[in-house]
C-alpha cells in the first residue's frame, strides 16, 4: 500500500504552520494585474494585492493554475512511491478541479485521486486537513477520498464583508447597490451553497453589533458543530478574527479555534475587512 500526499489549491488558506504539520502542499492560483502575473502566496500577498488594487482602481483577474503546474507539483511524490490526493475550490467558482483532473489522467490509474470540496478559503482546509489526518494513520488514498467526499456537503461556510467595493469592481454588485449599500451601510453575508455563492443576511450597524448578529445566523447555538476545529478566516480584519475566535471558544469550548487569513486570489474577491467561521457539521 502506498504512502498518501496531500495537496490543495493556494485559496485553501491554510496557515505555513498548519500545512508542514500536515504535511500539506499548495499548488498556487494567478493573479493577474495589468501585464504582470502573480503566483498567489508565492510572488504576492495580500497586502500587496490591496495596494496594487488603490493604485489602479482595478481588480486584477484571476486563474487556475496551468495543467503542467499540476503535473509538476505531482510526477516527484509518484516518483517516490506516493499516491496523491488533492483537494482544490469548488468546481463552480475555477477551473482548478478541471485543470488538475487532467493532470491526473498523465498518471496510472489510482495514483492521483482530485476531490472537488464544493467550496473555497478554510472550507478546502477543513477537508485537507481531515484527509491529511487520514493519511498519517496509514489509510490508503481510495478510502481517504471516499471519507472526504463524504464530508464535502458537512462543510459550512460563510463571510460577513466590510466593504461593497470589491463586489461592485467585481461586477457581482451594481452601482444602484453599491450607492445605496454604502449610505446605508450594509455588510452582506456571503454564504457558500451548492459549490456556488449567495447573498444571505444584510447588516448593519458597528461592527461589534455585525458580529453578533452573523454569529447568532451562522452558528446559533452550536449543537451540530462538529467542535474539533472551526476555522475563523480574515482577510486585513484580524481584530474581527480575534473577537469572532474568542466567542467561539467561551460559548462553544471547542477543541481547536484556528484564524487564518486569506490569500491574494479570495481576497480580490471579497476585499479588505472580511471575516468568516468555516466548520464541519456533525
Amino acid at each position: 500500500m502506498n504512502r498518501v500526499k496531500v495537496f490543495v489549491d493556494s485559496t485553501a488558506d491554510l496557515s505555513p504552520q498548519q500545512l508542514e504539520a500536515f504535511n500539506i502542499s499548495v499548488i498556487p492560483l494567478y493573479v493577474t494585474m495589468g501585464d504582470n502575473s502573480y503566483r498567489d502566496g508565492v510572488d504576492i500577498t495580500t497586502a500587496q494585492l490591496y495596494k496594487m488594487v488603490e493604485e489602479f482602481q482595478t481588480l486584477p483577474k484571476t486563474a487556475a493554475a496551468p495543467i503542467q503546474d499540476f503535473v509538476n507539483a505531482f510526477e516527484p511524490w509518484i516518483e517516490q512511491g506516493y499516491d496523491v490526493i488533492f483537494v482544490g475550490i469548488s468546481s463552480r467558482l475555477s477551473a482548478t478541479v478541471q485543470n488538475a483532473s487532467i493532470a491526473a489522467n498523465e498518471f496510472e490509474p489510482g495514483r492521483v485521486y482530485v476531490v472537488d470540496s464544493q467550496n473555497l478559503s478554510t472550507g478546502i482546509g477543513l477537508l485537507a486537513i481531515k484527509a491529511a489526518e487520514l493519511a498519517m494513520q496509514g489509510m490508503e488514498a481510495q478510502e481517504i477520498v471516499e471519507k472526504i467526499n463524504a464530508l464535502v456537503p458537512k462543510v459550512r461556510t460563510s463571510f460577513v464583508i466590510s466593504t461593497l467595493k470589491y463586489l461592485h469592481m467585481g461586477g457581482r454588485c451594481t452601482s444602484l447597490q453599491m450607492i445605496a449599500g454604502t449610505l446605508l451601510k450594509i455588510k452582506p453575508q456571503i454564504i457558500v451553497k451548492d459549490g456556488g455563492m449567495i447573498v444571505g443576511e444584510k447588516y448593519r450597524g458597528k461592527d461589534k453589533k455585525v458580529l453578533d448578529l452573523f454569529y447568532a445566523d451562522h452558528v446559533g447555538d452550536g449543537k451540530n458543530i462538529d467542535l474539533e476545529r472551526i476555522f475563523v478566516t480574515h482577510s486585513d480584519y484580524p481584530e474581527g478574527a480575534e473577537y469572532l475566535a474568542e466567542k467561539l471558544k467561551n460559548e462553544l469550548n471547542p477543541k481547536e479555534v484556528c484564524i487564518t487569513s486569506a490569500g491574494a486570489v479570495i481576497s480580490s474577491h471579497c476585499g479588505p475587512g472580511t471575516v468568516g467561521i468555516l466548520y464541519l457539521e456533525k
